[in-house]
């Protein structure tokens, strides 16, 4: 039985927080992950923080540059913090132009869980099985979201890893990526397992691969990696994947804001009624908090040559 620990709240600043709201920025449309879980551990920061509301802005565009920038731009008093994908991380190593800023001077909060990925197949398509993909004639078409995501990245380094014949389609974020798999504009999606489980669970699409992690009954991407190099993206997709859920707020913060925030997004994670909560909704709760992110973030931003090299081949900046 595991025993959380709450932060004493004397590390809380409530006179400061009690008459202000706190905006809680997402990088993408409503719906999804990234909301679900916002809006999850917002009603709970609003509780810690005692203030008066935790107040969601979805802020999507550019697979989640816009929120990110916005983000980053906000002023550091404390009173705005964000939720972005982990794509942010390989824009800025192959210098994307879209990141307005630099990931390690923002100041981290936490993470709510790290989410294995999953090669989603609609019902609708002819693609079956993993085998079925693999052994495809014709490009097969899949969603992204923005160039430059995590889901874009994602599926470009997939795709390199194992030769898989995929078409991306940018511009699919949130929950779209679904209505179009059910509109049959699209045939798959590489994702997190449990924003598309409640899609495979009502009988739209299945689980045909994961990276990552373990689905009872379907293969492991790693045990289709024919070489090191294989081996080496399967990796890197998985690190990224452990940064899932991340929670940020602007560069700057006072260091009283600053605790407050974090001794707060702690406790909400430690809250055995949102650990309840999550259960029902299918989200986990795998947490990480403070400068064990940050730390996180820099390990993965501080790539060796010949990775950084695989990721540039295998991502760009162009067209898929």
């Amino acid at each position: 039985m595991v025993t959380y620990v709450l932060l004493s709240a004397s590390t809380i600043d409530i006179n400061y927080y009690a008459d202000k709201s706190v905006s809680y920025i997402v990088a993408t449309d409503a719906g999804g992950g990234y909301d679900a879980y916002a809006r999850l551990i917002g009603g709970y920061l609003e509780e810690k923080l005692n203030a008066e509301h935790v107040i969601i802005r979805n802020i999507p565009g550019a697979g989640h540059y816009i929120g990110a920038n916005t983000l980053a731009r906000s002023d550091p008093d404390g009173l705005t913090i964000g939720t972005f994908n982990a794509g942010l991380i390989y824009g800025q190593l192959t210098n994307n132009p879209a990141l307005q800023f630099d990931l390690r001077e923002l100041t981290w909060i936490g993470k709510a869980a790290g989410e294995p990925r999953a090669v989603i197949i609609s019902t609708n398509c002819s693609i079956k099985t993993i085998h079925d993909l693999l052994n495809a004639q014709d490009p097969v078409p899949f969603s992204g979201a923005g160039i430059g995501s995590a889901s874009y990245a994602d599926t470009r380094l997939l795709s390199e890893a194992l030769g898989l014949n995929i078409k991306i389609i940018p511009g699919y974020g949130g929950t779209e990526s679904e209505m179009a798999m059910m509109r049959g504009e699209i045939c798959g999606q590489v994702g997190s397992t449990s924003s598309a489980q409640s899609f495979v669970d009502a009988g739209y699409g299945n689980f045909i691969l994961s990276v990552g992690g373990t689905i009872s009954g379907v293969p492991n991407a790693i045990d289709f990696a024919v070489d090191n190099r294989a081996k080496q993206i399967i990796q890197l997709i998985t690190d990224m994947a452990e940064l899932g859920r991340i929670t940020a707020a602007p560069p700057n913060i006072p260091i009283k804001q600053l605790n407050s925030l974090r001794t707060a997004y702690e406790n909400a994670l430690k809250d055995p009624r949102l650990i309840a909560e999550a259960r029902r909704m299918g989200r986990p709760i795998e947490p990480a908090y403070g400068e064990n992110v940050a730390d996180l973030v820099i390990s993965a931003l501080n790539q060796p040559p010949e990775t950084l090299e695989i990721i540039k081949n295998a991502i760009g900046l162009g067209d898929p």
